[in-house]
């Protein structure tokens, strides 16, 4: 596991925000950040709801999705992004954690 951004809330436009349809969120490119922040706008019919949209996330690349989040509580159900499938889960304390599995193995940072 390896830690790749952190996943911020805002009702702010950002800067060369990005859509992501399946989520109905604007997103900002983290690797363009020099703390690998990515700002998260949701529009109003987003269908993510509760933590996932309320909290900030921190999110990790790992091997294997599955085995990453074997017994974590599933808050949103994994969805290709096209470079990577994602999912987010709870830890036991409460945190939103996103992992990220690339479909490239070993794929770096830009």
């Amino acid at each position: 596991m390896i830690f790749d951004h952190i996943g911020v809330i805002t009702d702010e436009k950002k800067e060369d925000e990005i859509w992501v349809e399946a989520t109905r969120v604007w997103v900002t490119d983290y690797k363009k950040h020099p703390y690998k922040v990515e700002w998260l706008r949701y529009e109003p019919d987003s269908p993510v709801k509760g933590p996932v949209r309320e909290m900030a996330h921190v999110a990790y690349r790992v091997e294997n999705l599955k085995e990453a989040s074997k017994d974590m509580k599933v808050l949103l159900e994994p969805f290709d992004v096209g470079f990577a499938v994602v999912g987010f889960y709870e830890s036991e304390d409460g945190a939103v954690i996103e992992f990220i599995e690339y479909k490239e193995k070993g794929q770096k940072d830009e």
